[in-house]
């Protein structure tokens, strides 16, 4: 009998569970997870702290999920060393668990820079896991002056769970533009106008230098007085204990498009790795809900001795903030079709034939089929793109894609 050990509990992990029981109904699997909490799904702690959500409901799963699996969790505990020739990792506190596959996880954490005056502020929180929003949300009350330090995903997401909960939210990163890794500057500032409007303080193109208890002194020379910080400048892949075993990790772990590192038996998923980029044609570390799963679950399927791929990862954002609904997938480089309506706009990158990158804001109802083409790099030429741009409908497929996309030829 197998054993498969999972370092790691989240999305991946999840994925490389159902990937092994795909293929082996008995072998010993072993998840080693830091959270003491099972798999859950992390983009929704925003809406724990709008109150639209609860712990129980952000379960990614059944209760009895790791039972039926036939799943040992070892809740709370840190993997610290993979030893290649006994073919063992070993964990905080002594314990050893042998291996036949082993499957990396391990996520990433948030990164805070080295900011003067950190230690003299007394509430202070990142915003990536579950412990953090119910952290934050135990701190924050409605008189409470909130600063966020990032105008990316995480700390735009945070602003919106807090923004009916706390007195202020006051918002500043370095970049010029808010969600600058997504977005270009139009689109940017549509979304900058809309979050002023509803009340949060933006400022961009400035950040803290120095932080005296409550008061940040900012590089413009600005002070901002606030009563909560919460850091969300970004993240960083979990790729030491990898490393520290030999597999080649030149920003995350490499992996190829079976999951497989360059070690013999230890496979990687998730957002510590760096896979390729199919809308580019770069190596990346794609560190989304999706692709992580996808990821997770080819391992799995090849741990047991089965045979998957996962080539099809894309950079691909869907979020809402404060009633304005966005989503953008690939890159944004080749030819720019635009369309314009009451219910929001569209943008296309187009290269080679092919949609390549989009950004949709407003109706984003079945922008998973522009998603498809990007994924599958469909020849545009070989479906109706023109009337595509302006609904996204099946009908634009010939009928033999139709049957085989969607199983219909009406």
């Amino acid at each position: 009998m197998k054993n498969y050990v999972i370092i790691g509990n989240g999305t991946a992990a999840l994925g490389c569970i159902e990937g092994i029981r795909k293929v082996d109904k008995d072998g010993k699997i072993t998840v080693v997870s830091e959270e003491n909490r099972p798999v859950y799904c992390r983009p929704l702690i925003s809406y724990y702290l709008e109150d639209k959500t609860d712990e129980n409901k952000m379960n990614c799963r059944p209760d009895d999920f790791y039972e039926v699996n036939g799943c040992e969790v070892i809740y709370g505990r840190k993997a610290t060393e993979i030893d290649l020739e006994a073919k063992t990792v070993s964990l905080e506190g002594g314990t050893v668990l042998p291996y036949t596959s082993l499957c990396v996880a391990t996520g990433s954490s948030p990164f805070v820079p080295p900011f003067n005056g950190l230690d003299t502020v007394k509430s202070k929180f990142s915003f990536m896991t579950m412990d953090d929003a119910v952290a934050l949300k135990k701190a924050v009350d409605e008189t409470s002056r909130v600063l966020i330090i990032g105008a990316g995903l995480i700390g735009l997401k945070c602003a919106e769970g807090l923004i009916e909960r706390a007195g202020s939210i006051t918002v500043c990163d370095l970049a010029d533009r808010v969600l600058p890794s997504i977005l270009d500057e139009e689109c940017a500032e549509i979304v900058k106008n809309h979050l002023e409007e509803k009340g949060i303080t933006l400022l961009l193109g400035d950040s803290a230098q120095l932080f005296e208890g409550h008061k940040a002194i900012m590089k413009s020379g600005k002070t901002v007085d606030f009563d909560v910080l919460v850091i969300a400048v970004g993240v960083r892949p979990n790729t030491a204990i990898a490393k520290n075993a030999g597999c080649d990790v030149p920003r995350g772990i490499a992996v190829n498009e079976r999951s497989e590192t360059t070690v013999k038996d230890i496979y990687a998923a998730g957002d510590c790795t760096q896979c390729r980029d199919i809308s580019d044609d770069s190596d990346k570390i794609l560190a989304l809900l999706p692709n992580a799963y996808f990821q997770g679950h080819a391992a799995g399927v090849n741990m047991a001795g089965g045979d998957e791929v996962f080539d099809k990862a894309v950079p691909m954002n869907s979020l809402g903030l404060l009633g304005l609904h966005i989503m953008t997938a690939g890159s944004r480089s080749g030819e720019l079709l635009e369309e314009k309506s009451d219910l929001g706009f569209k943008r296309f990158f187009i290269g080679d034939n092919k949609l390549v990158g989009f950004i949709i804001m407003g109706d984003t109802e079945r922008a998973g089929i522009y998603t498809s083409l990007i994924r599958e790099r469909t020849p545009l030429d070989s479906v109706d793109f023109a009337s595509m741009v302006k609904v996204a409908s099946s009908i634009s497929f010939d009928k033999d894609i139709r049957a085989k996309k969607f199983g219909s030829v009406v």
